[in-house]
């Protein structure tokens, strides 16, 4: 939340002018619009990522293309904070898990460009639904060491290698794949031949999931969700970052199809 405390001179705010700025990349209200805005926007986002309070001075001058020549003061703090599950792939196990973390600390947020599953009559009310292709998604979305994790279980095998490989390239808290352990030694080979290295390889959890045995999309979003919620509550000290693989992760397991 970014909020206007000062304003002095001649300026496109008001005190108490707020700005509420999510994970995903959208935003609600206005600190007054124009280059101003922009810079604000850049700065709640990386506010989110640090998960600290911030307060930043704005002078509306020249180098803000604004003529204005007042100053703006804003306070940014991250509320509601917790974990957030950035779940690519609307499919029987997500629908599933999404139904599995409802009322956990988890904010999921579910990313399907198919319209007829990512809104699913049985997704409960508290996923934030992205109808829209995986990556113009990621590349808008926040991405924090400590409170983001990564499920990739969407319909195709290349949309899942492309959006491992992207993650892995950011920062995350957990980064899981979908499928079997030969799904796996493919994928590894080819996100080697593509650059990336051993220890943002051994980042990946797959097969995913802690292991209970069961197959059905239900038992294994069940799995998923049992590993998810392990990690959170274990704390920081296991937090990873874009090339640190993670210290000491639950052993996860279990594979499935994403359908």
């Amino acid at each position: 939340m970014a909020t206007v405390t000062v304003c002095q001179g001649s300026t496109p705010a008001k005190p108490g002018a707020k700005l509420l700025v999510r994970a995903d990349g959208t935003f609600h209200g206005t600190v007054g619009g124009g280059h101003l805005e922009q810079l604000v926007l850049a700065d709640a986002r990386a506010c989110l990522e640090k998960g600290e309070p911030r307060a930043h001075r704005y002078p509306l001058g020249s180098k803000l293309g604004q003529c204005c020549g007042g100053v703006v003061d804003v306070f940014m703090e991250p509320v509601n904070h917790g974990p957030r599950l950035y779940l690519f792939g609307a499919g029987h196990v997500g629908q599933a898990l999404c139904r599995t973390l409802d009322g956990t600390p988890f904010q999921v947020h579910l990313v399907d460009e198919r319209p007829e599953w990512v809104h699913g009559e049985r997704i409960p009310a508290s996923v934030i639904r992205h109808e829209e292709p995986w990556d113009v998604f990621a590349s808008r979305a926040v991405w924090d060491a400590r409170r983001t994790y990564i499920a990739v279980m969407t319909h195709r095998h290349d949309l899942d290698q492309d959006i491992i490989a992207f993650a892995l390239e950011k920062p995350a808290r957990y980064v899981g794949l979908i499928g079997s352990n030969t799904k796996w030694a493919r994928f590894r080979q080819r996100l080697e031949a593509r650059g990336a290295t051993a220890a943002q390889l051994a980042r990946v959890r797959c097969p995913i999931g802690l292991e209970i045995g069961g197959k059905s999309p239900q038992e294994v979003a069940v799995s998923i969700a049992a590993g998810l919620l392990q990690l959170h509550h274990q704390g920081a000290d296991t937090e990873t970052t874009a090339e640190a693989p993670p210290s000491e992760p639950p052993r996860l397991r279990g594979g499935s199809s994403g359908e």
